[in-house]
């Protein structure tokens, strides 16, 4: 992932969480296997968004679409406070063992309900609708999951998505890999759904909000 802006900044916005003081040794465990492993995860900066915006709108049911080993879950968890829960997925069974050590050191797993397999047969299987639905899956996957994510939100939630600026590709017309052409499609679904007013924000890789409102 190729950044929006410049490493110092960055830097400074990473920073900027750590000094709000919600890193934790927990975090910077998380954030060390991520660098050695070359695995991506949203970083403080947008983890401290997840937090925030989970809490703005006192959500206490909140689904992942794609987890990892449980990075922005922590962020999640934490929001929902002890009585509410985070549904957690990925397709690898090492990486939901991964979370359950990391979010069990942190004081949140009994807040967790985590899913191997696919994402969207996690969400059907699922009953009811949520605060909450995060997505980071596969990019080709993003239309199909914001179809299935757009009708289980509750009016007043959010739909949050990862890397939907994509490293400035989805600006570029001469991009038209099967990656980029899904998250551009994905992003136009989602800004021209009437019952969601959305808004991008340019913060690492593109984080897309939509309240739904109707």
């Amino acid at each position: 992932m190729k950044a929006l802006y410049g490493e110092d900044l960055a830097s400074y916005l990473e920073d900027e969480a750590a000094a709000a003081g919600t890193v934790d040794d927990v975090i910077k465990t998380m954030e060390q296997r991520a660098a050695t492993d070359n695995f991506p995860i949203v970083g403080r900066s947008v983890g401290r968004l997840l937090e925030l915006q989970a809490r703005a709108i006192g959500a206490q049911r909140v689904m992942e679409m794609g987890s990892g080993f449980g990075y922005s879950a922590y962020w999640f968890a934490r929001a929902v406070g002890p009585e509410g829960s985070v549904v957690c997925t990925d397709l690898e069974e090492e990486n939901a063992t991964a979370a359950e050590e990391y979010l069990t050191a942190a004081g949140v797993w009994p807040r967790i309900t985590f899913r191997v397999g696919d994402a969207l047969n996690a969400l059907i299987s699922e009953d009811g609708n949520f605060d909450i639905i995060y997505n980071d899956v596969d990019k080709i996957d993003y239309p199909e999951c914001w179809r299935s994510a757009a009708e289980r939100i509750r009016i007043g939630g959010l739909y949050i998505c990862d890397n939907v600026l994509w490293s400035g590709k989805v600006a570029d017309a001469s991009a038209d890999d099967e990656a980029t052409t899904a998250i551009r499609e994905h992003n136009r679904l989602v800004a021209t759904d009437p019952r969601y007013f959305t808004a991008i924000a340019p913060l690492r890789d593109g984080v897309m909000i939509a309240l739904r409102t109707t």
